[in-house]
Protein backbone atom coordinates (compact mmCIF):
# COMPACT_ATOMS: atom_id res chain seq x y z
CA UNK A 1 0.00 0.00 0.00
CA UNK A 2 1.83 3.10 -0.62
CA UNK A 3 1.09 6.31 1.36
CA UNK A 4 -2.08 9.19 1.25
CA UNK A 5 -0.99 11.94 0.62
CA UNK A 6 -3.90 14.77 0.53
CA UNK A 7 -4.62 15.57 4.47
CA UNK A 8 -8.30 15.57 5.90
CA UNK A 9 -7.97 19.15 7.48
CA UNK A 10 -9.99 19.48 11.08
CA UNK A 11 -10.42 21.90 14.17
CA UNK A 12 -11.34 20.39 16.99
CA UNK A 13 -10.48 16.88 18.21
CA UNK A 14 -14.02 16.01 18.35
CA UNK A 15 -15.57 17.92 15.22
CA UNK A 16 -14.14 18.08 12.04
CA UNK A 17 -13.95 20.62 8.64
CA UNK A 18 -13.70 18.40 5.37
CA UNK A 19 -11.19 20.46 3.05
CA UNK A 20 -9.74 17.38 1.61
CA UNK A 21 -8.87 13.69 1.52
CA UNK A 22 -6.17 11.44 1.36
CA UNK A 23 -6.87 9.07 -1.79
CA UNK A 24 -5.89 5.27 -2.34
CA UNK A 25 -7.32 3.45 -5.77
CA UNK A 26 -7.02 -0.40 -5.60
CA UNK A 27 -4.46 -1.67 -7.64
CA UNK A 28 -3.28 -5.26 -7.68
CA UNK A 29 -4.67 -6.50 -5.02
CA UNK A 30 -3.88 -3.91 -2.69
CA UNK A 31 -4.74 -0.24 -1.49
CA UNK A 32 -2.75 1.90 -3.76
CA UNK A 33 -2.58 5.60 -2.79
CA UNK A 34 -1.88 8.54 -4.98
CA UNK A 35 -1.35 11.76 -4.36
CA UNK A 36 -4.81 14.10 -4.87
CA UNK A 37 -4.75 17.72 -4.38
CA UNK A 38 -7.15 20.65 -4.33
CA UNK A 39 -10.14 18.88 -4.63
CA UNK A 40 -13.61 20.77 -3.69
CA UNK A 41 -16.39 19.85 -1.41
CA UNK A 42 -18.14 17.82 -4.14
CA UNK A 43 -15.62 15.26 -4.74
CA UNK A 44 -16.74 12.79 -2.26
CA UNK A 45 -19.99 12.43 -4.10
CA UNK A 46 -18.41 10.81 -6.83
CA UNK A 47 -17.31 7.25 -7.13
CA UNK A 48 -13.70 8.07 -6.83
CA UNK A 49 -14.25 10.48 -3.96
CA UNK A 50 -16.49 7.55 -2.20
CA UNK A 51 -13.31 5.14 -2.85
CA UNK A 52 -10.68 7.75 -1.87
CA UNK A 53 -13.06 8.71 1.15
CA UNK A 54 -13.00 5.53 2.81
CA UNK A 55 -9.33 4.72 2.01
CA UNK A 56 -8.31 8.66 3.96
CA UNK A 57 -9.72 6.48 6.92
CA UNK A 58 -8.17 3.51 6.85
CA UNK A 59 -4.85 5.53 6.74
CA UNK A 60 -5.90 7.17 9.91
CA UNK A 61 -5.51 3.15 11.75
CA UNK A 62 -2.05 4.20 11.47
CA UNK A 63 -2.26 6.40 14.38
CA UNK A 64 -2.57 2.95 16.33
CA UNK A 65 -1.03 -0.04 15.11
CA UNK A 66 3.13 -0.18 15.17
CA UNK A 67 3.29 2.66 16.31
CA UNK A 68 4.93 4.38 19.17
CA UNK A 69 2.04 5.28 20.87
CA UNK A 70 0.12 2.75 20.20
CA UNK A 71 3.09 0.47 21.75
CA UNK A 72 3.42 2.65 24.94
CA UNK A 73 -0.44 2.62 25.98
CA UNK A 74 -0.58 -1.52 25.31
CA UNK A 75 3.01 -2.57 26.49
CA UNK A 76 3.87 0.03 28.78
CA UNK A 77 2.49 -0.37 32.43
CA UNK A 78 1.04 -4.03 32.26
CA UNK A 79 2.58 -7.44 34.01
CA UNK A 80 4.05 -8.43 31.16
CA UNK A 81 6.71 -5.65 30.18
CA UNK A 82 8.38 -2.81 32.64
CA UNK A 83 10.48 0.01 30.87
CA UNK A 84 13.97 -0.81 29.51
CA UNK A 85 17.07 1.69 29.26
CA UNK A 86 15.78 3.54 27.13
CA UNK A 87 14.35 7.12 28.83
CA UNK A 88 11.66 8.06 26.49
CA UNK A 89 8.04 7.85 27.90
CA UNK A 90 8.83 5.64 31.35
CA UNK A 91 6.47 7.44 33.01
CA UNK A 92 3.70 5.52 31.40
CA UNK A 93 4.97 2.29 33.06
CA UNK A 94 5.92 3.98 35.75
CA UNK A 95 2.74 5.84 36.39
CA UNK A 96 4.08 9.10 37.62
CA UNK A 97 2.33 12.22 37.43
CA UNK A 98 4.20 13.16 34.31
CA UNK A 99 1.47 11.14 32.61
CA UNK A 100 -1.13 14.02 33.05
CA UNK A 101 -3.39 15.86 30.59
CA UNK A 102 -0.36 17.22 28.25
CA UNK A 103 0.26 13.83 26.68
CA UNK A 104 1.73 14.14 23.99
CA UNK A 105 0.49 10.27 22.77
CA UNK A 106 -3.26 10.86 23.81
CA UNK A 107 -3.41 14.11 22.08
CA UNK A 108 -2.29 12.67 19.01
CA UNK A 109 -4.28 9.44 19.16
CA UNK A 110 -7.66 11.91 19.44
CA UNK A 111 -6.62 13.90 16.62
CA UNK A 112 -6.17 11.19 14.24
CA UNK A 113 -9.27 8.79 15.26
CA UNK A 114 -11.92 12.00 15.74
CA UNK A 115 -10.04 12.84 11.77
CA UNK A 116 -11.11 9.17 10.88
CA UNK A 117 -14.27 9.02 12.46
CA UNK A 118 -14.96 12.23 10.85
CA UNK A 119 -13.93 11.05 7.53
CA UNK A 120 -16.08 8.03 8.04
CA UNK A 121 -19.60 9.82 8.89
CA UNK A 122 -18.66 11.89 5.77
CA UNK A 123 -18.41 8.54 3.18
CA UNK A 124 -21.79 7.52 4.90
CA UNK A 125 -23.71 10.66 4.39
CA UNK A 126 -22.48 11.44 1.14
CA UNK A 127 -22.95 8.15 -0.67
CA UNK A 128 -26.64 8.06 -0.93
CA UNK A 129 -25.72 10.85 -3.86
CA UNK A 130 -23.22 8.99 -5.45
CA UNK A 131 -24.18 7.37 -9.06
CA UNK A 132 -22.55 5.81 -11.84
CA UNK A 133 -21.26 2.74 -9.00
CA UNK A 134 -22.83 -0.52 -8.13
CA UNK A 135 -25.59 -0.23 -4.50
CA UNK A 136 -23.48 -3.17 -3.59
CA UNK A 137 -20.14 -1.21 -3.69
CA UNK A 138 -21.72 1.82 -2.36
CA UNK A 139 -23.20 -0.29 0.58
CA UNK A 140 -19.74 -2.46 0.66
CA UNK A 141 -17.73 0.81 0.97
CA UNK A 142 -19.92 2.31 3.56
CA UNK A 143 -19.67 -0.52 5.80
CA UNK A 144 -16.19 -0.63 5.69
CA UNK A 145 -16.69 3.48 6.91
CA UNK A 146 -18.81 2.00 9.68
CA UNK A 147 -16.17 -0.91 10.75
CA UNK A 148 -13.24 2.08 10.99
CA UNK A 149 -15.57 4.28 12.86
CA UNK A 150 -16.80 1.18 15.37
CA UNK A 151 -13.04 0.30 15.69
CA UNK A 152 -11.08 3.69 16.74
CA UNK A 153 -14.25 4.32 19.26
CA UNK A 154 -13.59 1.17 20.72
CA UNK A 155 -9.76 2.33 21.79
CA UNK A 156 -11.52 5.24 22.61
CA UNK A 157 -13.72 3.75 25.07
CA UNK A 158 -11.45 1.74 26.10
CA UNK A 159 -8.94 4.37 27.15
CA UNK A 160 -10.61 7.44 27.97
CA UNK A 161 -14.70 6.00 29.23
CA UNK A 162 -16.89 8.08 27.74
CA UNK A 163 -16.04 10.25 24.86
CA UNK A 164 -18.11 12.50 22.38
CA UNK A 165 -19.86 10.96 19.94
CA UNK A 166 -19.83 12.45 16.31
CA UNK A 167 -22.06 10.35 14.35
CA UNK A 168 -22.41 12.77 11.57
CA UNK A 169 -20.32 14.88 9.32
CA UNK A 170 -18.73 18.10 10.90
CA UNK A 171 -18.66 20.74 8.23
CA UNK A 172 -17.81 23.75 9.96
CA UNK A 173 -15.66 24.16 13.21
CA UNK A 174 -17.75 24.00 16.51
CA UNK A 175 -17.36 23.78 19.91
CA UNK A 176 -20.25 22.14 21.02
CA UNK A 177 -19.36 18.74 22.33
CA UNK A 178 -20.04 16.50 25.23
CA UNK A 179 -19.34 13.42 26.71
CA UNK A 180 -21.38 10.45 25.92
CA UNK A 181 -21.98 7.69 28.36
CA UNK A 182 -19.94 4.51 28.11
CA UNK A 183 -23.04 2.58 27.25
CA UNK A 184 -24.08 4.78 24.68
CA UNK A 185 -20.66 4.62 22.58
CA UNK A 186 -21.31 0.88 23.04
CA UNK A 187 -24.38 0.85 21.53
CA UNK A 188 -23.56 2.79 18.64
CA UNK A 189 -20.37 0.54 18.02
CA UNK A 190 -22.34 -2.89 18.06
CA UNK A 191 -24.97 -0.57 16.10
CA UNK A 192 -22.28 0.23 13.12
CA UNK A 193 -20.81 -3.41 13.35
CA UNK A 194 -24.16 -4.84 12.77
CA UNK A 195 -25.01 -2.91 9.75
CA UNK A 196 -21.90 -3.31 8.42
CA UNK A 197 -21.15 -7.11 8.39
CA UNK A 198 -24.36 -8.30 5.83
CA UNK A 199 -22.51 -5.92 3.73
CA UNK A 200 -18.59 -6.66 3.91
CA UNK A 201 -16.82 -8.98 1.28
CA UNK A 202 -17.78 -12.74 3.07
CA UNK A 203 -14.08 -14.29 2.33
CA UNK A 204 -10.91 -13.89 4.95
CA UNK A 205 -9.07 -11.43 2.64
CA UNK A 206 -10.52 -8.98 0.19
CA UNK A 207 -9.34 -8.92 -2.93
CA UNK A 208 -7.79 -5.47 -2.40
CA UNK A 209 -6.11 -6.38 0.39
CA UNK A 210 -6.21 -4.30 3.84
CA UNK A 211 -10.11 -3.65 3.10
CA UNK A 212 -12.22 -4.93 6.01
CA UNK A 213 -14.08 -7.94 5.62
CA UNK A 214 -17.24 -9.59 7.13
CA UNK A 215 -14.86 -12.13 9.58
CA UNK A 216 -12.77 -9.16 10.54
CA UNK A 217 -15.79 -7.21 11.90
CA UNK A 218 -17.33 -10.37 13.19
CA UNK A 219 -14.17 -10.77 15.17
CA UNK A 220 -14.09 -7.00 16.35
CA UNK A 221 -17.77 -7.44 17.61
CA UNK A 222 -16.99 -10.47 19.64
CA UNK A 223 -14.30 -8.64 21.30
CA UNK A 224 -16.45 -5.21 21.86
CA UNK A 225 -19.45 -7.71 23.46
CA UNK A 226 -16.12 -9.51 25.78
CA UNK A 227 -14.91 -6.21 26.73
CA UNK A 228 -18.76 -4.72 27.50
CA UNK A 229 -19.85 -7.66 29.72
CA UNK A 230 -17.24 -6.42 32.31
CA UNK A 231 -17.86 -2.70 31.87
CA UNK A 232 -20.25 -0.52 33.55
CA UNK A 233 -22.42 -1.19 30.63
CA UNK A 234 -22.42 -5.12 30.83
CA UNK A 235 -24.96 -7.03 30.27
CA UNK A 236 -25.86 -10.89 30.62
CA UNK A 237 -26.13 -11.63 27.41
CA UNK A 238 -23.06 -9.84 26.23
CA UNK A 239 -20.93 -13.21 26.80
CA UNK A 240 -23.29 -15.47 24.15
CA UNK A 241 -23.64 -12.82 21.88
CA UNK A 242 -19.45 -12.93 21.80
CA UNK A 243 -19.63 -16.32 21.49
CA UNK A 244 -21.83 -17.13 18.16
CA UNK A 245 -19.62 -13.95 16.60
CA UNK A 246 -16.46 -15.54 16.78
CA UNK A 247 -17.36 -19.13 16.27
CA UNK A 248 -18.51 -17.68 13.21
CA UNK A 249 -14.75 -16.30 12.19
CA UNK A 250 -13.66 -19.80 12.72
CA UNK A 251 -16.02 -21.64 10.80
CA UNK A 252 -17.10 -19.67 7.89
CA UNK A 253 -14.12 -18.28 5.77
CA UNK A 254 -11.35 -20.71 5.71
CA UNK A 255 -8.82 -19.03 7.83
CA UNK A 256 -6.44 -21.99 9.51
CA UNK A 257 -4.05 -21.28 12.18
CA UNK A 258 -0.47 -21.75 10.34
CA UNK A 259 1.16 -25.08 11.42
CA UNK A 260 4.54 -23.21 13.19
CA UNK A 261 3.51 -20.88 15.45
CA UNK A 262 6.89 -18.87 14.93
CA UNK A 263 5.87 -18.72 10.68
CA UNK A 264 2.55 -16.30 11.79
CA UNK A 265 5.08 -12.92 12.32
CA UNK A 266 7.57 -14.84 9.75
CA UNK A 267 9.47 -11.67 7.74
CA UNK A 268 7.84 -11.84 4.41
CA UNK A 269 4.59 -13.69 5.63
CA UNK A 270 2.25 -10.86 6.69
CA UNK A 271 -0.20 -12.20 4.06
CA UNK A 272 -0.34 -15.12 5.64
CA UNK A 273 -3.61 -17.31 5.94
CA UNK A 274 -4.33 -16.43 9.53
CA UNK A 275 -4.42 -12.96 9.36
CA UNK A 276 -7.88 -11.54 9.80
CA UNK A 277 -7.17 -7.32 9.66
CA UNK A 278 -3.68 -6.16 9.20
CA UNK A 279 -3.35 -2.28 9.07
CA UNK A 280 -0.98 -1.47 5.95
CA UNK A 281 2.25 0.04 5.67
CA UNK A 282 5.02 0.14 2.74
CA UNK A 283 8.66 0.59 1.80
CA UNK A 284 8.48 4.38 0.26
CA UNK A 285 9.92 6.37 2.43
CA UNK A 286 7.44 9.45 0.69
CA UNK A 287 3.96 7.49 1.61
CA UNK A 288 4.69 5.50 4.56
CA UNK A 289 3.86 8.66 6.89
CA UNK A 290 5.62 7.68 10.43
CA UNK A 291 6.04 3.79 9.09
CA UNK A 292 5.46 0.94 11.68
CA UNK A 293 8.06 1.29 14.25
CA UNK A 294 7.41 -1.57 16.39
CA UNK A 295 10.94 -2.97 15.36
CA UNK A 296 12.50 -1.01 17.30
CA UNK A 297 11.32 -0.77 21.14
CA UNK A 298 11.80 -4.63 22.20
CA UNK A 299 15.31 -5.45 21.50
CA UNK A 300 18.03 -5.31 23.84
CA UNK A 301 21.47 -3.66 23.17
CA UNK A 302 22.88 -5.92 21.37
CA UNK A 303 25.36 -3.23 19.37
CA UNK A 304 28.28 -2.17 21.87
CA UNK A 305 28.46 -5.99 22.64
CA UNK A 306 32.45 -7.80 21.63
CA UNK A 307 31.70 -8.95 18.02
CA UNK A 308 28.64 -6.91 17.48
CA UNK A 309 27.84 -3.75 15.62
CA UNK A 310 23.90 -2.56 14.66
CA UNK A 311 22.62 -4.02 11.67
CA UNK A 312 19.62 -4.34 9.59
CA UNK A 313 18.53 -7.79 10.07
CA UNK A 314 19.35 -7.71 14.08
CA UNK A 315 17.17 -4.30 14.61
CA UNK A 316 18.06 -0.92 15.86
CA UNK A 317 17.72 -1.63 19.15
CA UNK A 318 15.47 1.16 21.27
CA UNK A 319 15.40 -1.20 24.77
CA UNK A 320 12.26 0.32 25.20
CA UNK A 321 10.17 -2.91 26.52
CA UNK A 322 12.04 -5.13 29.33
CA UNK A 323 10.13 -8.45 29.81
CA UNK A 324 9.24 -8.98 33.33
CA UNK A 325 10.20 -12.02 35.63
CA UNK A 326 7.10 -12.85 35.31
CA UNK A 327 6.77 -12.90 31.95
CA UNK A 328 10.16 -14.92 31.43
CA UNK A 329 9.80 -17.45 34.46
CA UNK A 330 5.99 -18.05 34.80
CA UNK A 331 4.08 -17.34 31.31
CA UNK A 332 7.08 -19.18 29.18
CA UNK A 333 7.73 -21.54 32.25
CA UNK A 334 7.49 -24.47 29.85
CA UNK A 335 9.58 -24.40 27.23
CA UNK A 336 9.94 -28.22 26.41
CA UNK A 337 7.09 -28.74 25.33
CA UNK A 338 5.93 -25.19 23.94
CA UNK A 339 7.91 -23.82 20.79
CA UNK A 340 6.61 -20.00 21.80
CA UNK A 341 9.32 -18.90 24.00
CA UNK A 342 11.83 -20.13 21.60
CA UNK A 343 10.22 -18.84 18.62
CA UNK A 344 8.98 -15.43 20.73
CA UNK A 345 12.41 -14.58 22.01
CA UNK A 346 16.21 -13.92 19.97
CA UNK A 347 18.44 -16.38 21.86
CA UNK A 348 21.43 -15.60 20.07
CA UNK A 349 23.45 -13.42 17.95
CA UNK A 350 25.77 -13.92 15.19
CA UNK A 351 29.52 -11.86 15.05
CA UNK A 352 28.87 -9.53 12.16
CA UNK A 353 31.95 -7.76 13.68
CA UNK A 354 35.31 -10.40 13.70
CA UNK A 355 37.95 -9.86 16.22
CA UNK A 356 39.53 -10.33 20.02
CA UNK A 357 37.34 -8.03 22.56
CA UNK A 358 37.25 -7.95 26.36
CA UNK A 359 34.01 -9.48 27.60
CA UNK A 360 31.70 -7.06 29.05
CA UNK A 361 28.91 -8.76 30.74
CA UNK A 362 30.02 -12.69 31.01
CA UNK A 363 33.12 -12.15 32.95
CA UNK A 364 33.73 -15.95 33.55
CA UNK A 365 36.72 -15.57 30.50
CA UNK A 366 38.70 -12.20 29.88
CA UNK A 367 38.19 -12.20 26.63
CA UNK A 368 36.57 -13.78 23.37
CA UNK A 369 37.31 -13.82 19.70
CA UNK A 370 35.53 -14.36 16.65
CA UNK A 371 35.30 -14.90 13.20
CA UNK A 372 32.51 -13.51 11.00
CA UNK A 373 29.39 -15.64 11.57
CA UNK A 374 30.25 -17.31 14.87
CA UNK A 375 28.17 -17.04 18.13
CA UNK A 376 28.84 -14.12 20.27
CA UNK A 377 26.27 -14.05 22.74
CA UNK A 378 23.81 -16.90 24.03
CA UNK A 379 20.74 -16.65 26.24
CA UNK A 380 19.94 -20.08 27.67
CA UNK A 381 16.95 -18.63 29.50
CA UNK A 382 18.41 -20.42 32.88
CA UNK A 383 21.36 -19.31 35.13
CA UNK A 384 24.31 -21.40 35.35
CA UNK A 385 27.58 -21.25 37.00
CA UNK A 386 30.84 -19.05 36.05
CA UNK A 387 32.36 -22.06 35.74
CA UNK A 388 29.71 -23.94 33.23
CA UNK A 389 29.65 -20.52 31.46
CA UNK A 390 33.40 -20.10 31.00
CA UNK A 391 33.40 -23.31 28.91
CA UNK A 392 31.64 -21.30 25.96
CA UNK A 393 33.94 -19.55 23.69
CA UNK A 394 31.28 -16.59 23.57
CA UNK A 395 29.53 -14.70 25.86
CA UNK A 396 26.36 -16.30 28.13
CA UNK A 397 23.99 -13.78 29.26
CA UNK A 398 21.86 -15.78 31.94
CA UNK A 399 18.52 -14.14 33.49
CA UNK A 400 20.87 -13.20 36.58
CA UNK A 401 22.90 -10.87 34.10
CA UNK A 402 19.97 -9.69 32.91
CA UNK A 403 19.14 -5.40 32.94
CA UNK A 404 17.34 -2.92 31.38
CA UNK A 405 20.06 -2.86 28.43
CA UNK A 406 20.47 -6.67 28.53
CA UNK A 407 17.84 -8.86 27.95
CA UNK A 408 15.39 -11.02 25.78
CA UNK A 409 14.42 -9.00 22.88
CA UNK A 410 11.12 -10.37 20.71
CA UNK A 411 11.69 -11.20 17.21
CA UNK A 412 7.94 -10.59 16.20
CA UNK A 413 8.08 -6.73 15.00
CA UNK A 414 11.62 -7.41 13.29
CA UNK A 415 12.00 -5.63 10.07
CA UNK A 416 15.37 -7.00 7.97
CA UNK A 417 13.71 -5.17 4.67
CA UNK A 418 14.78 -1.89 6.39
CA UNK A 419 16.83 0.30 3.71
CA UNK A 420 19.43 1.11 6.56
CA UNK A 421 20.54 -0.01 10.32
CA UNK A 422 19.35 3.85 11.42
CA UNK A 423 15.76 3.77 9.68
CA UNK A 424 12.87 4.10 12.21
CA UNK A 425 10.12 3.80 9.76
CA UNK A 426 9.40 0.15 8.99
CA UNK A 427 7.11 -1.28 6.79
CA UNK A 428 5.72 -4.57 7.68
CA UNK A 429 1.80 -4.40 8.01
CA UNK A 430 0.51 -5.05 11.57
CA UNK A 431 -1.33 -7.67 12.30
CA UNK A 432 -4.24 -6.48 14.28
CA UNK A 433 -6.09 -9.14 14.20
CA UNK A 434 -5.32 -13.23 13.48
CA UNK A 435 -7.00 -16.05 14.38
CA UNK A 436 -5.25 -17.72 17.60
CA UNK A 437 -6.72 -14.88 19.15
CA UNK A 438 -10.57 -15.74 17.93
CA UNK A 439 -9.70 -18.94 19.52
CA UNK A 440 -8.87 -17.17 22.43
CA UNK A 441 -11.68 -15.03 23.08
CA UNK A 442 -13.96 -18.05 22.24
CA UNK A 443 -12.57 -19.73 24.66
CA UNK A 444 -12.69 -17.00 27.14
CA UNK A 445 -16.48 -16.39 26.31
CA UNK A 446 -16.93 -20.29 26.57
CA UNK A 447 -15.02 -20.43 30.18
CA UNK A 448 -17.39 -17.13 31.48
CA UNK A 449 -20.86 -18.93 30.53
CA UNK A 450 -19.62 -21.98 32.52
CA UNK A 451 -18.59 -24.17 28.91
CA UNK A 452 -15.46 -25.82 30.17
CA UNK A 453 -15.26 -28.48 27.81
CA UNK A 454 -15.59 -26.53 24.81
CA UNK A 455 -13.33 -23.93 25.86
CA UNK A 456 -10.76 -26.27 26.99
CA UNK A 457 -10.70 -27.35 23.49
CA UNK A 458 -10.51 -24.46 21.43
CA UNK A 459 -7.73 -23.43 24.53
CA UNK A 460 -6.18 -26.77 23.11
CA UNK A 461 -6.63 -26.32 19.42
CA UNK A 462 -4.25 -23.33 20.20
CA UNK A 463 -1.85 -25.09 21.98
CA UNK A 464 -1.33 -28.27 20.17
CA UNK A 465 -0.69 -25.92 17.39
CA UNK A 466 1.96 -23.94 19.83
CA UNK A 467 4.03 -27.48 20.49
CA UNK A 468 7.29 -28.54 19.47
CA UNK A 469 6.98 -31.36 16.57
CA UNK A 470 5.70 -34.87 18.68
CA UNK A 471 4.75 -32.66 22.25
CA UNK A 472 1.62 -31.77 21.20
CA UNK A 473 -0.53 -34.19 23.33
CA UNK A 474 1.59 -32.66 25.94
CA UNK A 475 0.65 -28.83 25.54
CA UNK A 476 -3.05 -30.10 26.22
CA UNK A 477 -4.49 -28.83 28.93
CA UNK A 478 -7.76 -30.90 30.88
CA UNK A 479 -10.75 -29.14 31.59
CA UNK A 480 -9.80 -29.15 35.87
CA UNK A 481 -6.76 -27.19 34.35
CA UNK A 482 -8.67 -24.90 32.66
CA UNK A 483 -8.64 -21.46 34.95
CA UNK A 484 -9.40 -17.97 35.18
CA UNK A 485 -5.59 -17.82 35.51
CA UNK A 486 -4.67 -20.06 32.63
CA UNK A 487 -6.52 -17.72 30.30
CA UNK A 488 -4.49 -14.67 31.20
CA UNK A 489 -1.38 -16.60 31.06
CA UNK A 490 -2.06 -18.14 27.49
CA UNK A 491 -3.40 -14.95 26.23
CA UNK A 492 -0.11 -14.01 26.35
CA UNK A 493 1.69 -16.66 25.48
CA UNK A 494 -0.01 -16.82 22.32
CA UNK A 495 0.01 -12.72 22.06
CA UNK A 496 2.91 -11.16 23.81
CA UNK A 497 3.93 -7.62 22.57
CA UNK A 498 0.83 -7.73 19.98
CA UNK A 499 -0.61 -4.37 21.42
CA UNK A 500 -3.37 -6.11 23.44
CA UNK A 501 -2.05 -6.84 27.11
CA UNK A 502 -3.39 -3.63 28.89
CA UNK A 503 -6.53 -3.63 26.95
CA UNK A 504 -6.65 -7.37 28.40
CA UNK A 505 -5.61 -6.32 31.96
CA UNK A 506 -8.36 -3.16 32.33
CA UNK A 507 -11.07 -5.36 30.91
CA UNK A 508 -10.77 -8.30 33.22
CA UNK A 509 -10.47 -5.95 36.15
CA UNK A 510 -7.13 -6.96 37.21
CA UNK A 511 -4.63 -4.41 35.87
CA UNK A 512 -3.63 -2.28 39.09
CA UNK A 513 -3.26 -5.83 41.05
CA UNK A 514 -1.28 -7.16 38.54
CA UNK A 515 1.13 -4.32 38.10
CA UNK A 516 1.39 -4.12 41.91
CA UNK A 517 2.71 -7.61 41.73
CA UNK A 518 5.00 -8.15 38.73
CA UNK A 519 5.91 -4.70 37.74
CA UNK A 520 8.56 -3.31 40.22
CA UNK A 521 8.25 -0.44 38.00
CA UNK A 522 5.18 0.76 38.03
CA UNK A 523 3.87 -1.14 41.30
CA UNK A 524 4.83 1.64 43.81
CA UNK A 525 2.48 4.21 42.03
CA UNK A 526 -0.38 3.09 39.93
CA UNK A 527 -3.85 4.06 41.39
CA UNK A 528 -7.50 2.86 40.78
CA UNK A 529 -7.69 5.88 38.47
CA UNK A 530 -5.03 4.51 36.14
CA UNK A 531 -7.71 2.33 34.82
CA UNK A 532 -8.51 5.37 32.16
CA UNK A 533 -5.79 7.64 30.30
CA UNK A 534 -6.29 11.37 30.70
CA UNK A 535 -8.75 13.30 28.68
CA UNK A 536 -6.30 15.46 26.19
CA UNK A 537 -6.60 19.14 27.77
CA UNK A 538 -6.86 20.97 24.89
CA UNK A 539 -9.68 18.84 23.52
CA UNK A 540 -11.27 20.58 27.33
CA UNK A 541 -9.93 23.61 26.89
CA UNK A 542 -11.42 23.81 23.03
CA UNK A 543 -14.85 22.85 24.41
CA UNK A 544 -17.74 25.45 25.02
CA UNK A 545 -17.11 25.32 28.84
CA UNK A 546 -14.58 23.90 29.18
CA UNK A 547 -13.81 21.35 32.14
CA UNK A 548 -17.60 22.05 32.75
CA UNK A 549 -18.75 20.51 29.57
CA UNK A 550 -15.81 18.27 28.92
CA UNK A 551 -14.65 16.79 32.49
CA UNK A 552 -11.47 15.65 32.53
CA UNK A 553 -11.12 11.82 34.23
CA UNK A 554 -10.56 11.55 37.51
CA UNK A 555 -7.08 11.34 39.30
CA UNK A 556 -5.76 13.82 36.09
Amino acid sequence: MKKLAIKLNYWAKSTALLLGITAMSACSGFLDEDVVSQIGNDYLNTPKGLNDGINAAYSTMRAWYGTERGNNFTIFGTDSYTNGADGSWKFMNTYTNQFDSQNGHARELWDEFYRGINTCNAVIERSVNVTGISPELVMQRVSEAKFIRAHHYFILVQLFGGVDLQLEETKVPTKEVTRASVASVYAAIIQDLEEAIPNLEAKAKSNDFGRATRPAAEHLLGRVYLTKATSEAGEASDYAKAETLLQSVIDNYGLILLPNFGDVHGFGNDLNDEVIFSTQYTRDPLTNGGGNNAHVFFLMEYDVQPGMQRDVENGRPFKRYKPTDYTLNVIFADRENDSRYKNTFVDFFLSNKPGTYNTTFDKSKETVTFAAGDTTIWLPGYNMSEAERAKYPYQVLTPELYTERLFPGLKKHKDPGRADRTQFEGGRDYIAMRLADTYLLLAEAQFRQGKIAEATENINVVRRRAAFPGKETEMEISESDLTFEFITEERERELLGEQSRWLDLKRWGILVERVKLYNPQGAPNIQDFHTLRPIPQNQIDRAEGNASAFPQNPGY
